[in-house]
């Protein structure tokens, strides 16, 4: 049975199958990125900040009806891209839809040897925090 997030990973990765090469996957991680909502000024407070990233990430969840709801944001480029891609796949899902889908994207689309390493272990702890929030919400649930 595939869920929401399994549709979204699967239209993504169509995505970036438009692209022949990793310079335009990169203008399009970039171009998501400048597309994503403002953050205001007093969440980018230390408590938001997520930590494993080199540069500076902010990420907050709020759960509503049920479902899961993230804003995040960057101060690197490509790395507001990731983030763009993350809410894209989980912001406004179940939290037991995220537990119990695994991020195949990142297999699918090779982000790890396209990322720097400091940028995929960026991403592993976005998702790792979003795997969080999920927890916390399915146990208050």
């Amino acid at each position: 049975m595939s869920n929401e997030i399994q549709i979204a990973q699967q239209e993504l990765i169509e995505d970036f199958e438009m692209f022949e090469d990793w310079m335009d996957r990169y203008q399009y991680l970039i171009d998501m990125g400048r597309r994503l909502p403002d953050f205001p000024d007093e969440l980018r407070t230390d408590e938001n900040r997520i930590r494993g990233c080199q540069s500076q990430v902010w990420f907050v969840a709020k759960e509503d009806g049920g479902r899961l709801h993230f804003d995040a944001i960057s101060d690197a480029a490509i790395v507001s891209g990731l983030i763009a891609l993350l809410l894209r796949l989980y912001s406004g899902r179940k939290p037991q839809d995220i537990l119990d889908t695994p991020p195949d994207f990142v297999t699918a689309l090779q982000l790890e040897s396209h990322l720097s390493p400091t940028r995929s272990t960026g991403l592993s702890s976005m998702l790792t925090a979003i795997r969080h929030f999920a927890a916390e919400a399915s146990r208050a649930a």
